[in-house]
């Protein structure tokens, strides 16, 4: 017997559930701490973001297609993927659906940078494509319990910066997490072992470096156009089986 919908996507939920959660949580703290705890706490959420995406960019260690190494197919991937991004004007596409948002829901400054910073965060990972095939497979959610978990907390953390915008990452949320879930059934038999498959491997170590923007934005070093760089998660297989004719 089939599992039914809402089993595919409990984890989803959850996740939803935990951000909104997460998102009031840090609403309650936001102008009560002086600036300079709301400043360390935006630094602490950048460190612990560039640690998280250094971790995911080592898998492009382990991506090596050919002849040719993981690292180079990762630069490869992502220049050709932000330079698709740029042509399609995919940040520029991101901020003008926050700042919609934020009209008609009278966000306060930082309300745009945090829907963006939440939505690529929350969204781009290897936890996201396991947890939804795990979820949509089998029925269990626990490894999207683990990264509600996780969201949740930096969402408090993320809103007590920003603001309300990062409560509306649970739309990008439910609609690609969701998605995915409900798709398990179909991406498990085009890869048949996600944890191990050097194409998702180099999709991962791509989106850590992307990861490792949002920690640099965060620590406002300098600006980097992350989503202009989605593109590159798409490409990663392609780039990868390429790279695969020359063994």
């Amino acid at each position: 017997m089939g599992i039914d919908f809402w089993v595919k996507t409990s984890g989803t939920w959850v996740n939803v559930v935990a951000v909104l959660l997460g998102t009031t949580v840090g609403m309650l703290l936001r102008g009560r701490l002086p600036a300079r705890m709301m400043l360390v706490i935006t630094q602490g959420v950048g460190l612990l973001t560039l640690f998280l995406g250094f971790t995911m960019a080592a898998n492009l260690t382990k991506a090596q297609a050919g002849i040719v190494d993981g690292i180079v197919l990762g630069l490869v991937t992502l220049v050709v993927g932000g330079l698709l991004g740029e042509w399609w004007r995919i940040e520029d596409g991101l901020a003008q659906i926050g700042d919609r948002l934020k009209k008609q829901f009278s966000g306060g400054s930082g309300f745009t940078e945090g829907f963006v910073a939440a939505s690529l965060l929350f969204c781009v990972g290897p936890m996201t494509l396991l947890g939804c095939l795990s979820n949509g497979l089998t029925g269990d959610n626990r490894l999207l319990l683990l990264k509600s978990t996780m969201d949740g907390l930096v969402a408090i953390a993320f809103t007590s910066s920003f603001g309300i915008g990062v409560g509306f990452s649970v739309l990008p949320i439910l609609f690609y997490q969701g998605g995915l879930s409900l798709l398990a059934g179909l991406l498990a038999q085009i890869i048949p072992n996600p944890a191990t498959s050097p194409p998702i491997l180099l999709a991962t170590g791509v989106g850590g470096l992307m990861i490792v923007g949002i920690g640099i934005n965060l620590l406002d070093l300098t600006k980097i156009r992350v989503a202009a760089f989605l593109p590159a998660l798409l490409l990663a297989p392609l780039f990868y089986w390429l790279g695969s004719l020359t063994s």
